[in-house]
């Protein structure tokens, strides 16, 4: 009897631990870039923080009490800028390095790829996250269409998360894949996080305003872990399915139709 696609996907798919890979990188993810932005807010003049906290409201949905712990939590960062200084912000930065490269082992699994040498990735680790932080800073007003409203934002939004996918594969898995076949995972990734944080912000708050009333500070964190798990949860699957796509007979026939009509 002759298997679907999907029959054919499914182990590919379990072979490469992706519930396993999205729980470490939600793990990495909040003990290591957690402690990054309240560094960055740390130095970052008011402004740089208020836009900190709107993009995360932007992400997340965080309204009422938990949007005023969050705004709490970074208006608190004075006394360590005073106490850990420019040193401790550089060592908050290399120890987030840690996401990074859970990020690009998974990448490398998606990929079957073996691992890229300790000298030629270090940068990239350190590069990924400059520029991951700045993308998250211009959440808020991206997500809002710089003021053309949400359909907009949305559009904009997908067309980040994609781009940034995009180049985050290129960059991590150090250039050994070409871009159109990274085009799929980055489209499916970029998209899905959307989809999946503008959802989110239905659910999340309320579970945060409730998780924070009956269990204090420490509530709105699980709630907040468990959504990461889902994020990574569906960012990883985006990535190995879209392998899988760039690895099909019928997209490498599309890109090949489409590179000879260019070149006539």
């Amino acid at each position: 009897m002759r298997s679907g696609p999907a029959a054919r996907l499914l182990p590919r798919l379990a072979a490469l631990n992706i519930v396993e890979g999205s729980v470490r990188l939600a793990a990495q993810a909040f003990l290591t870039v957690l402690p990054l932005l309240m560094a960055v807010a740390a130095f970052a003049p008011r402004g740089v923080q208020d836009l900190l906290v709107d993009s995360l409201r932007a992400v997340l949905g965080a309204r009422g009490d938990t949007l005023e712990e969050v705004r709490r939590a970074f208006a608190a960062t004075g006394p360590t800028r005073d106490s850990v200084g420019a040193v401790g912000v550089v060592v908050t930065l290399v120890s987030a390095t840690a996401f990074s490269r859970a990020l690009q082992a998974v990448c490398e699994r998606c990929w079957h790829l073996p691992r890229a040498p300790l000298r030629a990735a270090v940068w990239r680790w350190l590069l990924w996250l400059v520029v991951w932080l700045a993308v998250l800073l211009v959440q808020a007003p991206l997500r809002g269409g710089f003021g053309s409203g949400a359909v907009t934002g949305l559009v904009l939004a997908v067309l980040s998360a994609t781009l940034l996918w995009w180049w985050t594969q290129h960059l991590l898995l150090g250039g050994r894949i070409g871009w159109r076949d990274l085009v799929p995972g980055a489209l499916l990734a970029g998209t899905g996080t959307v989809v999946l944080s503008w959802a989110a912000r239905l659910v999340v708050p309320t579970a945060m305003e409730r998780s924070l009333h009956e269990f204090g500070p420490l509530g709105p964190v699980f709630t907040f872990l468990s959504w990461l798990i889902a994020v990574f949860l569906v960012a990883v699957s985006g990535l190995a399915l879209g392998e899988a796509v760039a690895s099909s007979t019928w997209y490498r026939t599309a890109v090949a139709t489409r590179r000879r009509a260019a070149d006539r």
